[in-house]
C-alpha cells in the first residue's frame, strides 16, 4: 500500500488525525470541545468533525497547560480567556506569570516547596545566631 502525501499545514484535520499529532484519544477532544469554546470544529455528515489549524493550535496550547504545565480544566479556560482578550500581543507570555489556577499535584506544588525549603534555611540560621 502506497503511503499517502502529508498534508498541507493550511489543510483541515479529522479527529483522529488531532489525537495522533497531540498525543490523545479521540474522546479526549470530544471533552475539551464542550469545556473550551475556542475549539468550534466544522462538523459534516454523520457528525464527522474537521478541525481548522487555528482549532489544532488552540488544543496543541491546552495539552501543554494540562499536561505538562499541570493546570486544572478551569485553570486553563482562565488562561485561554485571558489571553484572547489581550489581542494575541501578549498571548506568548509565559503562563507560570499569570494568575491562573495550576493543579493541585506534584507539578503544582513544587513552588511551595522551594519557598518553603528556603523558609526553613532562614530559620535555621536565625536560630543558629
Amino acid at each position: 500500500m502506497t503511503e499517502r502525501p502529508a498534508k498541507a499545514s493550511t489543510a483541515f484535520r479529522t479527529i483522529s488525525e488531532v489525537a495522533g499529532e497531540l498525543g490523545v484519544a479521540p474522546h479526549v477532544l470530544r471533552f475539551w470541545e464542550s469545556k473550551f469554546t475556542q475549539v468550534r470544529p466544522l462538523k459534516r455528515g454523520g457528525g464527522r468533525r474537521y478541525y481548522r489549524p487555528e482549532d489544532v493550535e488552540v488544543l496543541r496550547q491546552i495539552r501543554v497547560l494540562l499536561y505538562d504545565q499541570g493546570y486544572t480544566i478551569k485553570g486553563a479556560q482562565k488562561l485561554l480567556r485571558q489571553r484572547r482578550s489581550r489581542s494575541g500581543t501578549e498571548a506568548a507570555e509565559d503562563p507560570a506569570a499569570t494568575p491562573a489556577e495550576p493543579r493541585k499535584g506534584a507539578a503544582g506544588l513544587a513552588p511551595l516547596a522551594r519557598e518553603l525549603r528556603a523558609l526553613a534555611a532562614e530559620l535555621r540560621q536565625e536560630l543558629e545566631r
